[in-house]
């Protein structure tokens, strides 16, 4: 990627974590704080955000959880990531606007490598070769006991069709989602410069408060 991309005019932040941690209220939350700075900033997610990643996404996130093997998975959000990233991320920071996603490549390393113990260093090479090794400007991981999250994320499903339902991760085994959150904490502390870890498990706005002094710090805001 030439040097335009890869020091864009807007910021990019990812929000991680385990299932039902609150992702998707924590982003709307950001994204109203940043809007009232008068900062032009759009939200996004993972798979997904652009028309053939979405199409993905369905392929991804529903049916059985052994639907598909590590690498295939991998692949897919790959293929999704990158029509995400060069149709609505890329084109949106170079204009100036932020942008706030909910995950990005943080979770295939979690989900696929530590999750499905696909080798890690194999996700790294595949992002370094699809993305030109572009990762967000801040990173938020929310940080919860997985089995609250797991009850929170079901009773979020339980009220959707069934055929319409999101949720082959959450079927998957609670070791699967111990690793998952063990991969989130471990990757945060491989990215200090990067990541900031903060608990899920306070009031809705408790968590954005602290959210937002790790964004204000990070940006320089007021």
């Amino acid at each position: 990627m030439n040097d335009d991309v890869n020091n864009p005019p807007g910021k990019f932040i990812s929000f991680e974590g385990g299932e039902g941690v609150g992702k998707s209220t924590q982003v709307a939350l950001l994204r109203r704080r940043l809007a009232e700075l008068g900062i032009p900033v759009m939200l996004t997610r993972e798979p997904g955000g652009a028309p053939g990643a979405e199409e993905i996404r369905r392929l991804l996130l529903t049916g059985t959880p052994d639907k598909w093997d590590p690498m295939t998975e991998v692949l897919l959000f790959y293929a999704a990531r990158v029509d995400h990233l060069n149709r609505t991320v890329l084109p949106a920071l170079g204009r100036g606007t932020w942008v706030i996603t909910d995950r990005y490549a943080d979770s295939t390393i979690a989900y696929q490598g530590a999750g499905h113990g696909l080798d890690v260093a194999v996700v790294d090479e595949i992002h370094r070769i699809a993305t030109g090794d572009f990762w967000p400007d801040l990173t938020i991981i929310l940080d919860e006991d997985p089995a609250l999250g797991l009850r929170r994320a079901m009773v979020r499903e339980s009220t959707i069709d069934k055929e319409q339902r999101e949720d082959r991760f959450e079927q998957m085994t609670v070791e699967f989602h111990q690793n998952l959150r063990q991969a989130f904490l471990n990757i945060a502390g491989q990215n200090p410069d990067r990541c900031r870890v903060v608990a899920a498990s306070g009031t809705i706005a408790g968590v954005a408060g602290d959210i937002w002094q790790q964004v204000a710090t990070a940006f320089s805001l007021d």
